[in-house]
């Protein structure tokens, strides 16, 4: 059934607005309707006079003010663009975010949020992280006085042990963790998080998700952020990063950094943004539906694979229970570092690259790539195994994606010669 949302009393509009089926919110923007983000500033009402089927490019750094006192809506584009505008409410809506934000790249989201911790501050953060995000962290520790606690996000309990009420500020979680595809219980945490340090601000990189399968601010986060980069985008030509608050209060905090620093998306970014998003549905369900066929080969060819649309994998009823689907990123181990290497280098469909989310297939061994910025004795400690494998599965054709696979398994010597069985 669908459902209708009923916009809060601050909201510019008093009439509900009607909800669609998922699939349809990614594609379907009301060009002309008011804003029902709740926002101020900047995109509090966007409307195309002209209803053009395509957003507009509004490719300006400045815009004329009708008064000395410059009461127009928008006056410079590092504070507010009207074609950023209209992405940053598509993504609200899609995220159930009461705000959302866009900026230059994932990183750079992540920066806005962590802005937000103070020094003599402290961290509570997963000991599996994209190495990205390991090394920002680091950096905070050592040059910004922000204390990081890593610990294994997979038992809530240990979350609530490394909670300080008086130094604790934001607890981040991945779910799926990449590369280990480790299972975080949102509600569970974020329940215990504000039970316990009700200033605390729990974040989650959902990334690997996608709004399209799991909505962590429904989930009881207060904070979401994804590198749009990967599956909002699709197409790895465009570097960004989105940011969902669930209040105003945080919203106002986040947009007053990103005003400041002046790391919000370009126009012709936000809307290559905007139309990638559009098309996210039919790609996810693609390349999940790869993924899942992969995964059950490499299991069959007795490989110890990670992915949380196996029932074998630990947390899989978990995971069942806040997404709507596994995701198209998938990891294994082949137990020597050398033959994944020459697994890696065999693959002709699957290119080696860093980054996921895209519609051709990549591949790539995380402790050489992603994450090697992440020293080798972290790592270990870490149990991060150096010889993964991670796959990030695209929309090819899955038979063409098992056969590379498959010769580039017998090729170095990871499997005998023989005919695949899909």
């Amino acid at each position: 059934m669908t459902n209708l949302l009923t916009p809060e009393p601050n909201s510019p509009s008093l009439n509900p607005v009607k909800r669609y089926r998922p699939a349809t919110e990614l594609v379907y923007i009301d060009t002309s309707a008011t804003d029902i983000c709740g926002r101020t500033g900047p995109g509090s009402t966007i409307r195309d006079p002209y209803n053009a089927a395509s957003v507009p490019i509004y490719q300006t750094a400045t815009f004329k003010q009708p008064s000395a006192s410059g009461s127009g809506e928008y006056d410079y584009s590092r504070s507010g663009n009207p074609t950023r505008s209209h992405v940053e409410s598509h993504l609200a809506k899609i995220m159930h975010a009461q705000r959302a934000f866009v900026v230059s790249s994932g990183m750079s989201a992540l920066d806005v949020i962590l802005r937000l911790v103070k020094a003599g501050e402290a961290i509570i953060a997963g000991d599996d992280l994209y190495g990205g995000t390991n090394r920002l962290l680091g950096y905070l520790g050592t040059h910004g006085g922000v204390t990081t606690h890593h610990v294994d996000t997979t038992d809530p309990l240990r979350i609530i042990e490394a909670l300080d009420p008086e130094r604790t500020r934001m607890v981040l979680l991945e779910t799926p963790t990449n590369p280990m595809i480790k299972i975080a219980d949102i509600p569970t945490i974020a329940d215990l998080v504000h039970k316990h340090c009700p200033r605390a601000l729990v974040v989650v990189d959902n990334t690997m998700m996608s709004p399209y399968l799991q909505r962590p601010l429904d989930l009881g986060a207060d904070i979401v952020y994804h590198s749009g980069t990967k599956y909002l985008s699709g197409h790895h030509d465009l570097m960004a990063g989105v940011i969902g608050a669930k209040t105003n209060a945080v919203a106002d905090q986040l947009y007053h950094v990103i005003n400041a620093t002046g790391c919000g998306l370009s126009p012709f970014d936000s809307w290559l943004l905007l139309r990638g998003v559009k098309t996210l549905a039919v790609r996810m369900e693609k390349q999940q539906a790869n993924a899942v066929l992969i995964s059950d080969y490499l299991i069959r060819r007795g490989f110890r694979v990670h992915y949380p649309g196996n029932p074998s994998h630990p947390q899989y009823a978990l995971h069942k229970s806040m997404a709507s689907g596994p995701g198209a990123v998938l990891s294994f181990e082949t137990g020597q570092v050398e033959m994944s290497e020459r697994i890696v280098e065999a693959t002709k469909l699957w290119g080696i690259s860093v980054s996921f989310g895209c519609v051709n297939s990549l591949i790539s061994m995380p402790c050489q790539m992603s994450h090697a910025s992440i020293p080798a004795h972290v790592r270990q400690q870490r149990a991060l195994p150096e010889d993964l494998i991670r796959l990030c599965v695209g929309i090819e054709d899955p038979e063409d994606l098992l056969e590379d696979l498959e010769n580039a398994l017998v090729s170095a010597g990871a499997l005998p010669n023989q005919p695949m069985d899909l």
